[in-house]
């Protein structure tokens, strides 16, 4: 089964002369268990498509499905429940709440979902444990370094019973050994827990760890292949497209 799936979508912003095409007829699914990456240049529209997948943003034309529902008349309250309780988001920025320690954080959307805080905070700790937070739970955002922050940001994105991940450069501020480990972590979580990740990176070898590769340019869609490539056969295809 299809957990995401986008239908011919497009998005515009600006009128006339102006017009900028982020993304242009975009048709893309990911099933249940499965990581897709994502890459292409910047500007190649990688991260609306994600705004768009994430019901953050509506899309000027085409359809959104998410377990085989489309999402794109649902009501802002549904469309925020669905992101409380079926999708994870990772953004770029971390989005991390200052006044709130790395525990906090992780387990507010169990908070807001209704949620004791007393029992939000369990699962919240068992995730900053798998990421190897487990000593800085108490710490706030400030007190982290870049790579501490950018882990509580996915332990929030992973915790409860959250179906579709979806990481906008999940590894950009980790060293090579945390990245590897963050993209184990996101592959045991679609092959043993059947969630679903869409992982827009950079990173050729990080991307080698999805099922599949999707290559972007220009806000389309140029390429994608079940066998993720090398460095050096990316920037080929990069150089002759």
């Amino acid at each position: 089964m299809s957990m995401l799936e986008l239908r011919r979508v497009s998005r515009s912003y600006g009128q006339g002369d102006a017009e900028v095409h982020a993304l242009r007829e975009v048709s893309l699914t990911a099933d249940e268990g499965e990581m897709v990456a994502v890459m292409g240049p910047s500007g190649s529209g990688k991260s609306t498509l994600l705004t768009i997948a994430g019901t953050l943003e509506e899309p000027t034309s085409g359809e959104v499905l998410i377990a085989g529902q489309p999402v794109g008349k649902a009501s802002r309250s549904a469309k925020a429940r669905l992101r409380r309780r079926v999708i994870g988001y990772v953004f770029q920025d971390f989005n991390l709440l200052p006044g709130l320690t790395a525990a906090e954080n992780v387990s507010l959307p169990l908070e807001l979902d209704g949620v004791s805080a007393r029992k939000a905070r369990v699962p919240g700790l068992r995730g900053l444990e798998r990421l190897g937070l487990g000593e800085r739970a108490s710490h706030y955002p400030d007190q982290l370094s870049g790579g501490e922050r950018q882990r509580v940001a996915i332990a929030r994105a992973m915790v409860g019973e959250r179906r579709l991940l979806l990481a906008d450069e999940p590894s950009g501020a980790l060293d090579s050994t945390n990245a590897q480990a963050v993209m184990r972590l996101l592959l045991d979580a679609c092959k043993v827990g059947g969630m679903t990740a869409v992982v827009v990176t950079h990173d050729a070898q990080l991307a080698s760890w999805a099922d599949r590769v999707v290559f972007l340019r220009d806000g389309q869609v140029t390429d994608q292949t079940t066998v993720a490539p090398g460095p050096e056969s990316f920037f080929t295809q990069e150089h002759h497209q």
